[in-house]
């Protein structure tokens, strides 16, 4: 079958495998997978560079139609293409963290829309500086229920704790322009929201989100509209943790989050007024037998995508 990629392993949502040919102009939307964890998880809570294979795996219970989005058919309107995943080096951060923003530069050029499932927060940062190569101002939507702006974990500088820490240093990223949304609860610490004041990013709190949920769509845009100030593209960056456990039984364990359906609001909604590319991380398969949270990933790309069809229509 075409859309094998290794083993059991069939490519996203049964899309078009192009990761030995690199057919990137034959595709509109490019997935690829980031099978990395770092030095936060490894032996305690662990297992996320299997999201991945994973999220594959689940994905091909699911067509493209969404009947609660005006009946769209998301395959009716985009070619997703499958690059496959960077190939990483667990004894070696530098050289991993070094490919994958090698990798992500080459899609990024491509101009497609394009969605990394990872592995740990860690890989955002290099994801992120191989845009700003491109030559783009970015402006990034951060969900997350923590900052992951810690200057390092045990001296590792790229570790998942900490790349908005990274970011903040990036040039090419306009820190005025990190939205950092959903941020709650006892696992940040007081250093995260004091370095993310002094950076001059935004912090929205969950409490924002749901003191706004009877407009939802509307705080979005106004979401959006922070993160795209003087800058030429917004990113969206998702952690599985802004999601209440309740909804994520696959993530790390956090309480008072979004809902799922929360969560696909703002996906929908942000990228309808137009996302460069995102990416979905902190999917931990050992930590759910039923790959709930694997499971939903498909849907959240599928909002993204039929988000962008229409933020393309309107172009």
């Amino acid at each position: 079958m075409t859309n094998i990629l290794y083993g059991n392993t069939q490519t996203m949502l049964n899309a078009k495998n192009i990761s030995k040919t690199k057919e990137y102009e034959s595709v509109d939307a490019i997935v690829y997978g980031i099978p990395w964890e770092g030095a936060v998880t490894w032996g305690d809570y662990t297992g996320c560079e299997l999201g991945p294979k994973v999220m594959r795996l689940c994905s091909g219970r699911y067509s493209g139609y969404l009947p609660e989005l005006d009946h769209v058919d998301v395959f009716e309107h985009v070619k997703l293409g499958d690059a496959g995943d960077i190939s990483v080096v667990p004894h070696d951060v530098d050289e991993t963290m070094d490919r994958i923003t090698a990798f992500s530069n080459d899609l990024w050029k491509t101009g497609k829309f394009i969605i990394g499932l990872g592995g740990d927060h860690g890989v955002t940062f290099p994801i992120v500086r191989g845009l700003t190569e491109t030559g783009k101002k970015v402006g990034i939507i951060h969900l997350d229920a923590h900052y992951d702006n810690l200057p390092s974990h045990n001296g590792d500088e790229y570790a998942r704790c900490s790349p908005f820490a990274r970011l903040y240093e990036q040039e090419g990223v306009r820190n005025e322009s990190i939205i950092h949304t959903g941020i709650h609860g006892p696992r940040n610490q007081p250093l995260a929201g004091r370095n993310a004041k002094e950076a001059g990013a935004v912090t929205i709190t969950v409490n924002d989100i749901k003191d706004r949920t009877a407009n939802l769509k509307a705080y979005a845009k106004e979401i959006y509209e922070l993160a795209a100030q003087e800058v030429d593209c917004v990113y969206l960056s998702i952690c599985s943790d802004v999601m209440d456990y309740a909804f994520n039984p696959g993530g790390p364990v956090d309480g008072n989050g979004l809902t799922s359906h929360e969560l696909l609001t703002l996906v929908h909604e942000f990228a309808k007024l137009g996302l460069i590319g995102m990416d979905f991380v902190e999917i931990y398969p050992q930590q759910d037998p039923n790959q709930f949270s694997a499971h939903l990933v498909s849907t959240v790309v599928l909002y993204a995508l039929a988000g962008n069809i229409i933020h393309e229509q309107q172009a």
